[in-house]
């Protein structure tokens, strides 16, 4: 019977230090692994940002652009000719505000559901104002009239829904750097 409690005795002097250092060394081969599966992971999310960075601000110059080109001032000045009417013009305006709308309508992927929802409600704004002020008077009078009109409600608006969707623009790029 003592040789037998010999050899377990023999047996666990062994066995211990073995699962000592089994353990030991499965624990730093795991925390070496996570680690260079972090880095691993950093490195690629710091290329494919690389990759990116140059379209998503394009992106932005483009959605600015949009907001100065849907701006009714540019509108009236780039589409009012002498002998157009006041449907001609809203049309004609509404027309290029879809017009670029459909042209930056692919820069969504590359900037927030946020600044996407306030493009599109400046977009809509416009087109309200638009389509509202076009109602208020008769379709044979002259565009100069709707313009002007629409130049009076830009002046007397407090806040002026493109600048706010440029300074949205602004804001989301600063957070890129």
């Amino acid at each position: 019977m003592s040789t037998a409690i010999g050899v377990i005795l023999e047996i666990i002097k062994i066995t211990v230090p073995a699962l000592i250092v089994f353990f030991t060394v499965q624990t730093l081969l795991k925390e070496y692994l996570d680690k260079q599966y972090k880095l691993k992971q950093l490195d690629y999310q710091q290329k494919k940002q690389d990759g990116t960075l140059p379209l998503r601000l394009q992106a932005y110059e483009r959605l600015s652009l949009f907001c100065e080109r849907i701006s009714i001032p540019n509108l009236v000045l780039r589409l009012r000719t002498e002998e157009m009417q006041v449907a001609d013009l809203k049309v004609a305006m509404l027309i290029a505000i879809q017009q670029e709308y459909e042209h930056n309508i692919s820069q969504q992927i590359y900037i927030s559901d946020q600044l996407w929802q306030i493009l599109q409600l400046s977009r809509d704004e416009i087109v309200y104002m638009i389509s509202n002020t076009a109602a208020s008077l008769p379709a044979d009078a002259n565009a100069n009239e709707l313009a002007k009109r629409l130049f009076q409600l830009i002046g007397e608006s407090e806040s002026n829904i493109l600048s706010k969707a440029q300074l949205a623009i602004k804001k989301e790029v600063s957070t890129l750097f």
